[in-house]
């Protein structure tokens, strides 16, 4: 399935190749600009009936544009970027379906499980999303925080993601080295997040054409949801268009239901 976002920065919905915002603002690498406002976005899924979209602020300056976009689409899109438990209930009750949530759970270097359990137990576990985006270190693809810039210990594998899954929603996945570069999907991890993860995961990184899409739904078996960003013309690209992406989702869904009637009560 195609599942959309809006990318905050500095107050404005951009494209951002995701391994620069580590950088100085000198060598930011941005993509795209758009001249509509993030609840210009989110009324656009809200038409379109896409579930499990994100908005997420790269920075400071972002919570107005943020909390717009949560009015345009209540309970329709998920948010993340500087959440903690101080502030995670103020977004859900802000209309955000679900927190996403990676430097604060991270803490230096590790999990902090006395955070996440009572980051829990103040939300729960159906409003939280663990975001893993990671880079590659050799054989393992490792969480990275703090805008991705620093590594953590933790791989992404069955063992941590089965253990991991009892504690929130989805996980949503940044192949960071790949993103905003519409260079193609990280094939290698797709895959391996299907075999890995007992509950749904949004991958995100380097798709660049229509065919990621079911390249995706193929390689993930079933379970891999995909977000599509600097390849869309609604962001500038060339690659796929916004409706093609809507209408796959249309088409798939489609062909659950048939599946579904056919194998009768």
């Amino acid at each position: 399935m195609f599942r959309p976002c809006i990318d905050l920065h500095a107050g404005k919905v951009k494209q951002i190749v995701g391994s620069t915002l580590e950088s100085d603002a000198s060598h930011l690498r941005t993509n795209f600009i758009s001249e509509h406002s993030a609840a210009w976005y989110a009324e656009l899924y809200k038409r379109d009936r896409l579930k499990g979209g994100h908005v997420i602020m790269l920075g400071p300056g972002n919570e107005a544009e943020a909390r717009n976009a949560l009015v345009a689409y209540p309970a329709g899109l998920q948010l993340g970027g500087g959440v903690t438990i101080d502030n995670a209930i103020h977004w859900l009750e802000a209309g955000a379906s679900h927190v996403i949530v990676t430097s604060w759970i991270f803490h230096s270097g590790q999990v902090d499980w006395s955070r996440l359990k009572e980051l829990v137990r103040v939300i729960g576990k159906r409003h939280l999303v663990l975001d893993l985006s990671c880079r590659r270190r050799n054989d393992d693809y490792l969480v990275v925080t703090d805008r991705w810039k620093n590594f953590t210990d933790f791989s992404l594998c069955g063992k941590n993601l089965e253990t991991l899954s009892e504690w929130c929603d989805e996980f949503l996945v940044h192949a960071v080295d790949r993103e905003g570069l519409c260079s193609g999907i990280d094939r290698e991890l797709v895959s391996s997040l299907s075999q890995w993860t007992p509950i749904p995961v949004t991958y995100a990184g380097g798709a660049n054409f229509l065919a990621d899409l079911q390249e995706v739904e193929v390689l993930g078996q079933g379970r891999i949801d995909l977000t599509i960003g600097s390849a869309l013309d609604i962001f500038g690209g060339s690659g796929v268009r916004y409706e093609q992406a809507v209408d796959f989702n249309r088409r798939l869904e489609a062909q659950h239901q048939l599946a579904r009637s056919s194998e009768g009560p």
